[in-house]
């Protein structure tokens, strides 16, 4: 039948023709075409590298940290929020390191992703040898707020392993001649 990475690669296409269509504000059949052509043209002149893949994604797992990370980005908005209207001067701020269990590469960029996405931090440096991140955190105003910042990291670390590498079903991606195998 198809591929997986035959079927990967009519997802980018489409996603790519959504984005060109929603670029010209307009569903036309130029439009479409438009965006067929010119992803064609970037899936073809632009080859995204092979990204080795090991696991199974877990639904009712990833339902749990959608929900988590939706919950975090709404309780540092508001966080956030109050930081820039309290009558009291800026909190301190600073950078810290969270070292990580997670061991996929693609699963470590998926979980600096989602820190990003939550208002008041923002991910520096991946380090992929190391399986760490250096995030830059808003308010470390005590040693009770960097307690919670790394109290949600971890929690928010763990749900991604559930959802994505169980022990049971890890094995290390081989690539073979630019291919997985």
């Amino acid at each position: 039948m198809f591929s997986r990475s035959r079927v990967l690669q009519f997802g980018l296409l489409a996603w790519l023709t959504a984005v060109w269509v929603a670029l010209w504000g307009a569903v036309t059949p130029a439009n479409v075409l438009g965006g067929l052509l010119v992803g064609s043209l970037v899936i073809w002149l632009m080859p995204l590298p092979r990204v080795p893949v090991s696991g199974r994604v877990h639904p009712l797992s990833v339902l749990a940290l959608l929900a988590l990370t939706v919950y975090y980005a709404v309780e540092a908005s508001v966080q956030v929020a109050w930081l820039a209207i309290r009558p009291a001067p800026p909190p301190d701020a600073g950078v810290l390191r969270v070292d990580t269990a997670i061991k996929s590469d693609l699963v470590l960029v998926l979980f600096a992703d989602v820190i990003n996405l939550t208002p008041g931090t923002m991910v520096l440096e991946v380090n992929t040898l190391h399986r760490s991140l250096y995030v830059h955190v808003l308010d470390l105003s005590s040693a009770s707020a960097a307690a919670k910042f790394y109290d949600s990291t971890h929690r928010l670390e763990r749900m991604f392993i559930r959802a994505f590498e169980r022990e049971s079903e890890w094995r290390e991606p081989q690539l073979v001649s630019g291919r997985e195998s």
